[in-house]
């Protein structure tokens, strides 16, 4: 098939964010009775926003999920985001080789809000390339694991879902991509668990940026 537009998930495909996020958010739990790994921390968190797991940390803290909480977890996750935030080894060329490829056709479709979006691509070097294609599923009516944020970056774009290549990396966001009609191909590093990217409905896996090329 001929891509006409990619549009990728950010944490995990292009800045290696997930580690940092989580272990904010495993601090804070541990803060409120609720003890975890960050590998633990990350099994139950990475792809899904943390209101929408609220009902997992109350049974296990005891304790209600506070626009307080929240606004906490995002202020350290902030300062450690701008501390500690890196790219994914090989994505600004495999980035660059897309846009002149797709002719500017690419965005960025996350279930992150916009502020971390914004900041971590400006951080990295890759706001350039996306500027003014940057959906947030904050602002969708649903969150992934629904389509809302692919099919809204789609429209913008003026591509069919069926003509898109989604970029993922996650169970939560493949079913996302698969859900809205496109083709998804996940990025696999070694060690990440293939057979559930494989059973979410990817239907190619890579290792490596490099190998990003349509």
């Amino acid at each position: 098939m001929t891509f006409e537009a990619v549009l990728f998930d950010c944490d995990g495909v292009l800045v290696d964010s997930e580690a940092i996020t989580c272990g904010a958010l495993r601090d804070m739990l541990d803060e409120n009775g609720w003890r975890l790994s960050l590998a633990e921390c990350m099994a139950h968190f990475v792809g899904h926003t943390v209101r929408s797991r609220a009902p997992l940390i109350e049974a296990n803290t005891g304790k209600p999920l506070t626009d307080a909480f929240m606004d906490e977890f995002y202020r350290r996750r902030n300062v450690r985001l701008d501390k500690e935030i890196t790219a994914i080894d090989g994505i600004h060329e495999a980035v660059q080789h897309l846009h002149e490829r797709c002719e500017g056709r690419i965005a960025v479709a996350s279930g992150a809000d916009r502020y971390k979006l914004e900041m971590m691509l400006q951080k990295v070097g890759l706001h350039r390339f996306f500027e003014g294609r940057i959906f947030s599923g904050h602002e969708m009516p649903r969150s992934k694991p629904h389509p809302d944020v692919y099919l809204a970056a789609a429209a913008h774009l003026q591509v069919l879902p069926a003509r898109c290549l989604v970029v993922e990396d996650t169970p939560v966001g493949i079913t996302a991509g698969v859900a809205a009609g496109a083709t998804v191909w996940a990025y696999a590093p070694p060690l990440a668990p293939t057979d559930v990217l494989t059973q979410a409905g990817a239907t190619h896996l890579f290792a490596h940026m490099n190998d990003l090329r349509i």
